[in-house]
């Protein structure tokens, strides 16, 4: 039988030996982590999220320059967060009045620096007196660990079946409003929040590459687009679906779109940089006759406990690391290709793939990459 318990513990371990090697760079005592993603990384998926309208959460993590873990919170929040949450053996509690928080706005730093000895680092700009240090905490989220790769994929499966099990429950003749909810239902079936909810019907997959839910109804093509949460971890994809035969106009844009997803696969090894990876996504769509496309939406990146940790672009000067998640998005006007998929060694592992799902192989170097194609109902 497998012990869940060390499982977590050398997952959340192996976390704080990458904020010790972080805080000792940065000459610090401590980092306090508030951020709901930043949370959830350090805590192997735990939440501290109850208004999902902010990215601060009501419980804090620090993480002192010795490895000593503490987590705050007020007597409100604190009861539910050991016992459905973090363990205290982990995370010592800090408790404080719901009253104290609200009358001293300060309070949290306050607290981080009377447990540590030295600077105290934040997340967020919670503190006028501290650093944020975000940009340089990423990095450590970037490598996922093998207990982070196991979520991944469960939520991967979980988010692949979710939406094409709400495909087969639409109809044409329903508002992108009703099918999105069609799909967050699906989703929240499986503890899956969608973040990201776009769908597109006919025209408007043309016309806007972000497209809101709307009262427009669903004739002929359909794209459905969701980014999805679970224990902080964040998989995206997309779906073309047509009622009918596909167009041949709509097949040769998705095949070249599909030319671009692999392009980028195949590309995507430790060491590569986001610039070449723009610029190799760059050649591809010129190579099948879109040049301009590029120009009309990003291409994704780097996946994990945001929708997209990195975004690559011309001067991109982030460096693919191995067991590192991404998810491209290349897209023609009309259709888009979009998967989430795992560094592995010298290749890659697509988690999100929907079961009876249309696929479109592509051959680059040898290598056969399968992208979403057009389902046809």
């Amino acid at each position: 039988m497998v012990n869940i318990t060390a499982f977590v513990n050398r997952e959340i371990e192996t976390k704080t030996e990458r904020i010790i090697q972080l805080v000792s760079r940065e000459d610090l005592g401590g980092v306090l982590l508030n951020a709901q993603h930043n949370f959830a990384w350090i805590t192997g998926g735990a939440s501290n999220g109850i208004d999902l309208s902010r990215e601060n959460g009501v419980a804090s993590i620090l993480v002192r320059r010795d490895g000593k873990r503490f987590l705050l919170a007020n007597n409100i929040e604190m009861p539910r967060m050991l016992a459905e949450e973090v363990s205290a053996d982990e995370f010592e509690p800090v408790e404080f009045s719901w009253q104290e928080e609200k009358a001293a706005g300060d309070l949290l730093v306050a607290k981080a620096l009377s447990l540590a000895v030295g600077e105290i680092a934040t997340d967020l700009a919670i503190h006028a007196g501290t650093r944020a240090i975000e940009n340089d905490l990423a990095p450590c989220r970037f490598e996922l660990t093998e207990e982070e790769i196991d979520r991944f994929r469960k939520l991967g499966i979980d988010a692949g079946n979710s939406v094409r099990e709400a495909i087969s429950k639409i109809s044409p003749g329903q508002s992108e409003i009703e099918i999105a909810a069609t799909m967050q239902a699906e989703l929240a079936m499986r503890n899956i929040i969608s973040v990201v909810t776009l769908v597109a019907a006919d025209e408007r997959i043309k016309n806007f590459r972000h497209p809101i839910p709307t009262e427009n109804r669903w004739r002929r093509t359909l794209l459905l687009v969701t980014c999805a949460k679970r224990h902080g971890l964040i998989v995206n994809l997309s779906r073309m679906v047509c009622v009918g035969k596909v167009p041949a106009e709509l097949q040769e844009k998705t095949e070249a779109t599909a030319f671009v997803n692999a392009t980028l696969w195949n590309a995507t090894r430790p060491g590569a940089t986001g610039a070449e990876l723009y610029r190799i996504a760059a050649e591809a769509y010129s190579n099948v006759g879109f040049a301009d496309e590029i120009n009309l939406h990003h291409q994704g990146g780097a996946a994990g406990y945001k929708t997209r940790e990195w975004v690559a672009h011309p001067k991109s000067v982030e460096v693919v690391e191995a067991n590192q998640a991404f998810a491209w998005n290349p897209s023609v006007s009309g259709t888009k290709v979009e998967e989430t998929m795992i560094v592995m060694g010298e290749g890659i592992e697509v988690i999100t793939a929907s079961p009876d799902f249309p696929v479109m192989a592509t051959s680059i170097d040898g290598r056969e990459y399968l992208s979403p194609g057009i389902l046809s109902v």
